[in-house]
């Protein structure tokens, strides 16, 4: 496909499947579940009761459920953002770029707490290391290309994204802030380095020092950076706010099955923990059966 940089439309087309309403909220929601869930776990079982970790049976697999599903929604969307580099605006690429930090501070709350199922089978921890090397790669490639999007001040551009790679592009934005914007996105690509760092040495070592109070520090550095990149999308986008970027229709606002996917996916991981529970009621049940029997 040609690329014409040269003449950007007056305003660009609204593009529900990345920046939709139930696309946003089939990131915010899980996310602020999987947050609380974190959250529940860490203070019940190393601070409250720390000898009855089984009543956190049923929360635990539900944020593994979670945890699993927020990396692969990283993955999925910046895969889909970076095939569309062409077409999609830089609106819609930072909102992608915003909605894959907002999935990897979330899975990171959730290694936190988890770390211990992780570390006890070899398949399981090497998966995870491999898919969270995966999302760092293509969360370095997005930031270098949001960088190029800042560096030609094409922010607020109706032209796509790869326009920000040819020369002579026309800029759409005053240069006045732009320093400050190269310098946030270099922190936010290097921060992404030593959050994987970090987390890696966390997925692999299995002499944690402090380690519930280890936990507790990562959950609120990691929660933190979750809520900032909430209230970046929900400000930004058409969905929830303003958007930054003109758009030809209100398209984002609308619902449809396919911008609803990703919430209603949630229903997945709920159904799963209620098989769960239900089985193990079941087994409970059976048990108790068979000691009167005796």
């Amino acid at each position: 496909m040609s690329l014409n940089c040269s003449s950007p439309p007056l305003k660009a087309a609204s593009n529900a499947g990345v920046a939709g309403v139930g696309v946003i909220l089939g990131f915010i929601v899980p996310a602020g579940i999987s947050i609380l869930l974190a959250f529940s776990l860490v203070i019940q079982e190393s601070f409250l009761r720390p000898d009855e970790p089984r009543r956190g049976h049923i929360r635990r697999k539900l944020l593994f459920a979670l945890s699993d599903q927020q990396i692969i929604y990283g993955i999925g969307i910046q895969a889909v953002g970076l095939a569309q580099i062409e077409t999609l605006i830089p609106y819609h690429f930072f909102i992608i770029w915003m909605s894959s930090l907002l999935s990897t501070a979330v899975h990171n709350c959730t290694l936190l707490v988890l770390v211990c199922d992780f570390q006890s089978d070899k398949v399981l921890r090497w998966l995870r290391q491999v898919l969270m090397f995966v999302n760092l790669v293509l969360g370095c490639v997005f930031g270098v290309c949001m960088l190029q999007v800042v560096f030609h001040n094409m922010e607020t551009s109706t032209n796509p994204t790869a326009c920000a790679w040819v020369a002579h592009a026309p800029q759409s934005s005053s240069a006045s802030e732009r320093t400050t914007s190269i310098v946030g996105t270099m922190a936010v690509i290097a921060g992404n380095l030593v959050v994987f760092t970090a987390a890696t040495w966390f997925l692999h070592d299995r002499r944690q020092v402090a380690f519930k109070w280890l936990q507790l520090t990562g959950l609120c550095v990691m929660s933190t950076i979750a809520a900032t990149a909430m209230a970046r999308i929900l400000m930004s986008s058409q969905a929830f706010g303003t958007a930054t970027t003109p758009l030809a229709d209100n398209g984002e606002k609308t619902w449809s099955f396919s911008t609803s996917v990703t919430l209603l996916m949630l229903a997945l991981p709920l159904m799963t923990v209620l098989e769960i529970y239900r089985g193990d009621g079941r087994l409970k049940r059976e048990g108790d059966a068979e000691k009167e029997d005796f």
